[in-house]
């Protein structure tokens, strides 16, 4: 059993921000700890909008606080996001993610990540070992 304290994560190197300025993560679970996911919690910040597609992981993410929304690039479908709203990427979704107000959001990452990353040009999680 171990415990992890956001306010202590924030302050290592287990908080990523993108280099292009539109989130910050927290990654509070990682593959070094053995869960067979990761657990991040992550802020896209106010009217940030972007795509990404997770093709070698799936994901879900809980909305925490904030308003936006996800649509699917393959349907044009789109879902509300807003506190107590989960969203499920089960299909390797492409995806636009809106930030209307910041959303603050816990996220489910299987397979887990390792730490450091940040999406590639197609919007995705390099695998790595």
């Amino acid at each position: 059993m171990f415990a992890r304290d956001l306010a202590e994560c924030e302050k290592t190197d287990r908080r990523v921000v993108s280099p292009d300025g539109n989130w910050e993560s927290t990654r509070l679970l990682l593959k070094e700890d053995n869960m067979g996911f990761s657990f991040h919690i992550t802020t896209i910040y106010e009217g940030k909008d972007f795509d990404m597609h997770y093709q070698n992981h799936l994901e879900s993410v809980y909305c925490i606080s904030g308003e936006g929304e996800v649509e699917s690039r393959e349907t044009g479908q789109k879902h509300q996001i807003k506190p107590g709203v989960v969203y499920v990427l089960d299909k390797h979704d492409a995806h636009t993610l809106r930030a209307f107000k910041e959303l603050k959001l816990a996220c489910v990452f299987n397979p887990p990540i390792t730490g450091d990353e940040v999406h590639n040009s197609e919007g995705a999680y390099e695998l790595l070992d």
